[in-house]
């Protein structure tokens, strides 16, 4: 009998605890904010969540150089109030609205007009707005989106100089290092492989070298005497697309020239 007055105690006690714990836990989930943008309040004071309507779209791009008979399809703007019904209308303002960039008010398309070039302007930032097409009460806030000029590899790599001359001396061990060439491509670098180089020699072998990477001209025979022969006239290539076949190209001249050196009693 003793051990059962025991276990009721127990359990009253372990009751009391829970409740307390309960009501704990109610206090402070009332004092919790929210984070979930707005909130109603519904039957009984339960709180209801709103989700946030807005905006919905990526990012736009256009290729450049698009010289085809309609408009390009940039992308499109839309809102997900919109219900289809025709009563939102949209609008277009910023760089090159109403130029190079129409938009259908009803399906909120956007259409590039003009052909474009990237290395001329490689992006255009322009707003966007919705409001209602009988009393033009706004029903989104405006907001700011880019569209991108993408890359088409129409640039061919362009050497700093036309001619180089540079010297070294005969008889120099191979691979002693003449001269860097260098090349730039007007292309996106971050694009593709528009603007990525690779260097090669046309002419000059076999006493040079080119490294493909870097440009850099060293000597590939050994013992070349400058009584033999003192002038030569190297030609360089570099060519885009990581040297692949339909890349671009350009070419500059080296003429080197071997120094003497004590090498004559």
């Amino acid at each position: 009998m003793k051990e059962h007055y025991c276990l009721q105690a127990a359990l009253v006690c372990l009751g009391v605890l829970c409740h307390s714990q309960a009501l704990t836990t109610e206090r402070r989930g009332h004092l919790r904010p929210s984070f979930h943008g707005h909130h109603e309040k519904g039957k009984e004071g339960q709180v209801l969540q709103r989700s946030k309507r807005g905006w919905v779209w990526n990012q736009f791009f256009v290729i450049e150089e698009y010289t085809g008979p309609d408009p390009v399809l940039v992308g499109r703007l839309h809102s997900d109030i919109d219900s289809g019904d025709g009563n939102i209308k949209y609008i277009l303002s910023g760089e090159g609205a109403g130029t190079i960039f129409v938009i259908d008010d009803k399906s909120g398309n956007i259409h590039a007009t003009k052909t474009l070039d990237r290395e001329e302007r490689a992006q255009y930032t322009l707003m966007a707005q919705a409001v209602d097409r009988d009393t033009n009460r706004p029903l989104e806030p405006p907001s700011e989106f880019i569209v991108k000029v993408q890359d088409i590899n129409d640039n061919p790599p362009e050497f700093l100089h036309e001619t180089y001359h540079a010297n070294v001396p005969e008889r120099s061990n191979v691979g002693t290092s003449v001269i860097q060439v260098t090349a730039s491509d007007a292309d996106d670098p971050t694009y593709g492989n528009s603007a990525k180089l690779v260097y090669s020699i046309l002419e000059g072998q076999p006493y040079f070298s080119v490294e493909a990477q870097t440009g850099i001209i060293r000597t590939a025979l050994p013992n070349m005497d400058r009584e033999a022969k003192e002038e030569y006239h190297v030609v360089i290539q570099a060519k885009d697309m990581g040297g692949h076949m339909g890349g671009l190209s350009g070419t500059t001249k080296v003429t080197i020239t071997l120094t003497d050196v004590n090498d004559n009693p």
